[in-house]
Order: structure tokens, then C-alpha cells, then sequence
């Protein structure tokens, strides 16, 4: 055979034809991507097969190995003050072509001419439109094969999207073979789970085993207020166990005896001293709506308090820091400098400037301060610098510096009206309730997809959606689908809270959480297991059954304890005994009390 094509190539026969074949190619593929430099493609696009081959996710700034997005626009759950189960509205054409959708948060900042140039990418498929691809959060990821752009079919109208304004909000449209394809998001779901699972039974040892603190610096109105603190702590560990309490649900609580005597003695005992320092809007300053708004209504109903403040700082017993943290993050952040390091200088001048002028945060090293915090953020920009506080924080991350026993988990409340707080709680009663799960939100963070994955449109009694409609009907449709599920998904996002976790609780629907290394609201007291149903991440194919599995009188008997907790998950415009205004006030006194020693 080898003689025989030394013949043919002896002839000519082969090597012109395949001379002629490669120079075609060649042409045609410079012809194709002449305007490569400018990021612009003229070709029908397949996504790469493997996650390393320099797709588009992988060059972005989303970890999918941690689960978040790394640029410092997108470090947040929610992006915006809006709703995130409202903010987008589903494209159902795509969903007639059986294509997947996810969405692609822009971060519109100012931008050099090489940056431009990265962040232009334009992929045509069948007509010419633009993607931009710098500093953007791929919030839901599907397996797939090829790649379809949907974003816009007019690539005029691409061309004059205003991109340095606000963040935009761009949909991409997927297919490909779910059982084939290479590009299978649940291989980043392995390694983002490289750091390590805490489970709520060692979340309890770590608990018990929390640092303790010793007393204040000896000055005679510091030693008046440990002995205060020694008393109590003393009165709560020798507390008599009581089987019942007559205003307490005791199957609710780890030992309602403790929680009894220590809520008495907070009642009794505890008072708070507000630093004046600071301007508004960052200090002094609540926000009252929104999904952040659990910080300002803590904020607002505390400098009210007449019970639990005093005006000479030597008569306290914590002193509380009262900045907030959405305030801080709208507004020291502009489009020209989007990065969490600016707030946490910030943060650190304002301690520096509290250390300096007062002798309280040197007396214990901070120990006996605190601060309420809702924002995403609030975990990472405080841990540097105001670790030794009492940090309340929603975003109560163990794997992520949140320190059990020190800190405070608070619930992310969203407020739609400053007014009525509580409105509308509620739901059918167990009998009417015929769908067994209901989820429906934003499809960000490495979860969430994974959740759709296995449960949309699967099995008719698992209502799984992505985002609804953002107005009043879509609204309606989000709170019936509470108010007559037997389970609400309480899915994490960017982060592992989820105002579905109190909204679930005031619709009487058992929230099922799904967040790796959560500590829930109130974890030192409230037994969420008797109420709450907790799934791990890794076992979202396995959800169905596991839900199936709780027997009837089981989650009857979980239904009654959600109705009976309801009640320490509300505001009110004037606070009521045992409400959250007083859970958050009595999880602080806790934590400060239970690390005294003499």
C-alpha cells in the first residue's frame, strides 16, 4: 500500500486536490473571523464539551466552585432591592422550543478600551447579536451541547442597548443532550462541596463549645456590669426544668425553661447603649422595605425603646453600632468603584474612630458591642474588623466566618409595606393543601438550576417554577401557591439565606431548606427540626421521596408547631413580648451572657 501512494503522490494525483482542499478552508475560515479582533463572530457557534476548554462560564468571574459569582458586583443574593422572585418574567417561546432558560446579570461599570474589547463578545446564530461577557454572574446553568443566542434578533437594537447604565438583564437560551453532554453543572457541585459540610447536629457541639469571654477591664462601672451579667448567667444554668410554660409552645425550643428565665432576665436586666456617632443615611438611618429591611426595623424599633436604652454609656450592658449595611453598600459604591474592600475600610475607620474616642469597645476588645446586618455582604466586609462583636447577621454562613455561639442568625424579612409589617399571614388549612412542594425564584447560584434540573414540569404535585411575572398577579399567583403547598422550597441562591424561610412560616407552609452550612434564625434556642424540614444539597434528586417519606401525623404535628412559631417571626410597628424585635434583642443578651465567665 505504501508503494502505491508513493505512486499517486509521484503523480500528483493526491497532493494537488488536498493542496486545493486546505487553501479553500484556510480562506474561508479567515473570511469567517476577519473581525475576530473587534469580538465578533460570523458562524453558528457550539459551546465547548469540557468545563476547561475556555467556555464562557469558566471565563467570567462566577466561581462555580464556591457557588458565587467573585466579581464584586454580584456578591449579594439578591443584586437589587427588588423582589427576586418578581424581577423577571419568563419567556415562554422558549420553552414551546424545549429550550432551558437562564439569566446573565451585566455589571455595566466603567470600562478602558481592552476591557471593552473582552466584554463584546457577539456570537450570531442565524442573525448578529451582542453578549457582553465581562464581570457577568451566569445565574442558571444547564447542561448542554450547542449554545443558542436569544438575547436580542436585532443586532441594531443590541448595538444601542445603554450598557453603562444600570445592571442589564439578558437571556440565553440552551439545548443539548442532557444525558450526553460532557458539560454537566453538577460536576462544579462536587467541587464547590471541597468545603466541608457542617451538619446541624455539630453546628450544636460547636454551640456548646463557643469561646468565652472574660470579664471587662476592672473600672468600678464596668465591675457593676459583669457582676449583673455573672448573676444572670448563673440564675440561667441553675434554672428548675419546667414541663410547660403558659405562654410558650415548649416543643418549639431546645429547653423553653432556659428560654423562659433567660428571656425574664433580658426583660429585667439588659440595657443598650446607641452611639450617636455616625451620619445619616449610613447611621441612624432605617430602611423599612425591601428584603434587607429586618436590619432597619431592628434599628428603628431600638433607638424608640425606652425600655432597654440608656443615655449614659456606663450603664449598659452592650452598645450597639447602628449602621446599615444596605445603606452603606448603595452608597459608597458607585459605577466606578464596585468593591466590598471600599466598605470594609469604611468600616474600619468607623470602628478605629469609636475605639478612640470611648473607652467601651478597649474594655473588652469589642466583646460587648454589636451591630445588625441584613445585606449580603455584611458577612465578609465585618469580619476583619469587627469579628470580636456580636455580629446579627442574615447571611449566616459556618463555612464562611460565620462563628456559632458568638454570632447571632437573624431572618431575612422582606417588608413590602412600613405599615403593615405582618400583612396578610396565613394559609389552608393541611386538608386543602394538595400540592406537596412549591418553589418559584430567580435561578441564580449553582443550586438552584440543579433544583429545576431534576423537578420542573416533572411530577404534577411538585409545582418548581423559575421567576414570576413581576406585578400583582404574579404576586398572587407566588402567595396562593404558599398559602396551599404542603412544603415551600427554601432554596439557597449566592448566598444560604432566603426570605422563603419566613415567608413560609407566616403562610403555614413547613419550609424545606436547602442550604449547606446555614445556621437558621435563633439557632440557640428554637428547635428547627420540629418545624423545619432540612434537605442537603446532594440530595436534591432524592427530594421527592424524601418529602413522601414524613409520615401524615408527622407533618400534622410539624404544621401545628409552624402556626404556634409564627409569632416569633413578626414585626409590629409597636413590639410585642416574645415578637422578632425581642428574639433578635434576646439571641444578643444571649450570646453575651453565655460567653461571660468570671
Amino acid at each position: 500500500m505504501a508503494a502505491q501512494l508513493m505512486k499517486l503522490c509521484s503523480s500528483g494525483r493526491v497532493l494537488v486536490p488536498l493542496f486545493v482542499v486546505g487553501f479553500l478552508a484556510a480562506t474561508t475560515v479567515l473570511y469567517r473571523f476577519q473581525d475576530f479582533p473587534s469580538g465578533r463572530f460570523y458562524s453558528s457557534v457550539s459551546w465547548p464539551k469540557s468545563p476547561h476548554s475556555g467556555n464562557l462560564m469558566m471565563n467570567s468571574s462566577f466561581d462555580l466552585e464556591k457557588g458565587v459569582d467573585i466579581s464584586a458586583s454580584n456578591l449579594e443574593e439578591e443584586g437589587t432591592p427588588h423582589h427576586e422572585r418578581r424581577s423577571v418574567t419568563r419567556n415562554d417561546s422558549s420553552m414551546e422550543n424545549e429550550a432551558e432558560q437562564f439569566y446573565v446579570f451585566h455589571s455595566n461599570t466603567t470600562q478602558n478600551n481592552d476591557q471593552k474589547h473582552l466584554a463584546s463578545l457577539n456570537l450570531e446564530y442565524n442573525s448578529s447579536v451582542t453578549v457582553s461577557t465581562n464581570n457577568f454572574t451566569v445565574v442558571r446553568s444547564t447542561p448542554m451541547d450547542r449554545v443558542e443566542v436569544l438575547i436580542n434578533r436585532s443586532n441594531t437594537s443590541a448595538s444601542k442597548s445603554n450598557s453603562h447604565t444600570n445592571r442589564s438583564k439578558r437571556a440565553v437560551e440552551l439545548q443539548g443532550n442532557l444525558k450526553n453532554d460532557s458539560f454537566n453543572i453538577e460536576k462544579y457541585l462536587r467541587r464547590m462541596r471541597r468545603v466541608n459540610l457542617i451538619t446541624l447536629l455539630q453546628m450544636k457541639s460547636m454551640l456548646l463549645s463557643s469561646p468565652k469571654y472574660s470579664k471587662s477591664v476592672r473600672q468600678e462601672w464596668s465591675a457593676v456590669r459583669d457582676n449583673e451579667l455573672l448573676y444572670a448567667s448563673s440564675q440561667i444554668k441553675n434554672t428548675p426544668v419546667l414541663r410547660s410554660v403558659a405562654d410558650l409552645h415548649a416543643p418549639l425550643f431546645r429547653n423553653v425553661s432556659v428560654f423562659k428565665r433567660s428571656y425574664d432576665l433580658m426583660e429585667q436586666i439588659l440595657k443598650i447603649y446607641i452611639y450617636k456617632d455616625g451620619k445619616k443615611p449610613i447611621f441612624h438611618q432605617p430602611g423599612l422595605t425591601g428584603i434587607y429591611a429586618g436590619e432597619g426595623w431592628f434599628m428603628e424599633l431600638i433607638q424608640r425603646s425606652k425600655h432597654f436604652t440608656v443615655e449614659d454609656p456606663r450603664k449598659a450592658h452592650l452598645y450597639y453600632l447602628p449602621f446599615s449595611s444596605t445603606t452603606l453598600r448603595w452608597t459608597i459604591n458607585d459605577a466606578k468603584l464596585h468593591n466590598p474592600k471600599s466598605l470594609e475600610d469604611y468600616l474600619k475607620e468607623y470602628v478605629d474612630l469609636i475605639r478612640n474616642k470611648y473607652s467601651y469597645w478597649n474594655a473588652t476588645g469589642g466583646a460587648d458591642h454589636f451591630f445588625v446586618a441584613c445585606h449580603d455582604w455584611a458577612l465578609r466586609i465585618t469580619t476583619k474588623h469587627m469579628s470580636s462583636c456580636i455580629r446579627a447577621l442574615c447571611n449566616a454562613n459556618v463555612a464562611r466566618g460565620f462563628s456559632i455561639g458568638n454570632d447571632v442568625s437573624i431572618p431575612v424579612t422582606f417588608i413590602h409595606d412600613e405599615d403593615d409589617p405582618s400583612r396578610d399571614i396565613g394559609g389552608k388549612p393541611p386538608s386543602e393543601r394538595d400540592t406537596l412542594a412549591f418553589f418559584a425564584g430567580k435561578i441564580h447560584g449553582y443550586l438552584r438550576p440543579l433544583l429545576l434540573k431534576y423537578w420542573e414540569n416533572k411530577v404534577s404535585d411538585m409545582k418548581i417554577f423559575g421567576p414570576m411575572s413581576h406585578n400583582s398577579e404574579g404576586e398572587t399567583t407566588y402567595e396562593e401557591y404558599m398559602k396551599s403547598s404542603k412544603y415551600c422550597i427554601c432554596a439557597r441562591g449566592y448566598q444560604v439565606h432566603s426570605p422563603r424561610v419566613v415567608e413560609s412560616i407566616l403562610y403555614g407552609c413547613i419550609p424545606v431548606i436547602i442550604a449547606d452550612n446555614y445556621v437558621p434564625p435563633f439557632f440557640e434556642m428554637l428547635d428547627w427540626e420540629t418545624f423545619a424540614v432540612f434537605v442537603q444539597e446532594k440530595d436534591i434528586p432524592n427530594l421527592r421521596s424524601i418529602l413522601l417519606s414524613i409520615s401524615e401525623d408527622k407533618y400534622l404535628d410539624m404544621q401545628h408547631r409552624l402556626t404556634m412559631v409564627q409569632r416569633h417571626f413578626i414585626w409590629h410597628k409597636t413590639p410585642q413580648k416574645y415578637d422578632l424585635f425581642h428574639m433578635i434583642l434576646h439571641s444578643l443578651w444571649s450570646s453575651r451572657v453565655s460567653r461571660i465567665r468570671p
